[in-house]
């Protein structure tokens, strides 16, 4: 019992040495891979409460406070969504923080990228008192994610056509023959693979031998956008190029084909997973990585207008402790007061609106939990949302195109 004991202390000891360590090695540049990976962190604590919390909550009398007991899958959306309640309060905390930051001499410049121990454990203590809720909280905090999540798949859109055009400027800025062609040769192998998916697609969700009218609505209206994506390009009016047109459709492509993979598994028309309601580990990893590579690109590309790394001679970089001289105090205070670079409020909504959109993927929009098992963003509100945010980037793709000639006077 004893050696038991002193074996626990010291790996307790051990952990807690490594975690100072970590935290101390975080850097200036390196604090918004920090913050991706502590709300990866999140995403993990999520996933395994609920598969190992619900005996626990099931005993809590606040949480089980119900005539009847009910079913273990409610127990584990309610973990999900206590967790990502944690989340969204610490990050929504640091954007309130953060609102009017302008220059790096700012004190809240150095809370932003510092002070990662008192972070974390603020994070975890959060998270705790998540649990000691009552439910009437946590069910309103599902009915307004199911709006963050929507409104966090919207940003995603803006972000991505934002990239796409500006690929388009920049290859177009070099205006050398090699670049035009290079935009030709993308421009095709997207629509090559845009067309081939389409052909997967209707393999997949429209068997033969079944009513599929709705899947086949689906695939057929998203072939519609893409005509319509390269019609609008093409017109003389326009004067637009091809290359965003062609990633663009494969995007919309891919919405199409993942809200139809979130078909419930005893769907007919779901042929890709044969009505398997079994636990899909890779699934769900595929799913928690998505998440996680989907809320980094956001996240830096909403937060930052460079690049996520600054070089060694910018503001970001190590300065030594002590000043060797007047000039070099002069330049610290002068690189002080330089402007930040990205907004840091921002930086954190991004991740506020990502906790919400994380619990909405775990537990299948908080109904799918209950019909198709432990799947990752299995279920028709998951189906619709997927769909939806399909249209919504075609609609906003081709406002992008018409509207500078709508309004000439105003810039977009």
């Amino acid at each position: 019992m004893f050696a038991a004991s002193c074996l626990a202390s010291c790996c307790a000891a051990c952990a807690c040495d490594a975690c100072r360590t970590v935290v101390s090695g975080i850097s200036r540049r390196s604090a918004r891979i920090a913050y991706c990976g502590l709300f990866a962190l999140s995403l993990i604590v999520s996933w395994i409460l609920r598969e190992v919390a619900a005996p626990l909550m099931e005993k809590l009398p606040w949480i089980n406070h119900f005539h009847k007991t009910p079913d273990r899958e409610w127990f584990e959306t309610d973990a999900v969504l206590r967790v990502s309640l944690g989340n969204f309060v610490f990050f929504s905390i640091l954007s309130v923080m953060m609102i009017g930051v302008k220059n790096q001499k700012d004190p809240r410049d150095g809370i932003h990228h510092g002070g990662w121990m008192m972070k974390v454990i603020c994070w975890c203590i959060l998270v705790i008192l998540m649990f000691f809720l009552p439910n009437e909280i946590i069910s309103f905090y599902e009915s307004m994610s199911k709006f963050g999540a929507g409104f966090f798949l919207l940003v995603q859109v803006v972000l991505l056509l934002d990239f796409v055009h500006g690929w388009n400027d920049t290859w177009v800025g070099y205006d050398e023959q090699f670049w035009y062609a290079a935009l030709l040769v993308v421009s095709l192998v997207c629509y090559l693979a845009t067309f081939v998916f389409s052909g997967l697609l209707f393999h997949w969700f429209t068997p033969s031998g079944h009513d599929c009218g709705l899947n086949t609505f689906f695939i057929v209206m998203t072939l519609i956008f893409v005509f319509v994506f390269a019609v609008v390009v093409l017109h003389p009016a326009v004067g637009g190029s091809i290359l965003p047109a062609s990633v663009i459709s494969m995007y919309c492509m891919y919405l199409c084909y993942s809200g139809l993979a979130s078909e419930p598994r005893d769907y007919e028309c779901n042929g890709l997973h044969k009505h398997s309601k079994a636990v899909s580990t890779g699934t769900m990893t595929i799913g928690l990585l998505t998440t996680v590579l989907s809320v980094v690109y956001s996240a830096v590309r909403a937060g930052s207008s460079t690049t996520l790394l600054s070089p060694p001679d910018s503001p970001r970089a190590a300065k030594p402790l002590l000043p060797l001289d007047g000039k070099a105090e002069e330049k610290e205070e002068k690189e002080n007061k330089k402007p930040v670079t990205y907004s840091y409020a921002f930086f954190h909504i991004i991740f506020s609106l990502a906790s919400m959109y994380s619990a909405m993927l775990l537990t299948g929009w908080s109904t799918s939990v209950g019909e198709s098992g432990k799947l990752v963003d299995v279920g028709w509100p998951s189906v619709w949302v997927r769909v939806v945010t399909s249209w919504v980037t075609a609609g906003l793709f081709i406002w992008s195109l018409v509207a500078p000639i709508l309004f000439p006077d105003r810039e977009f």
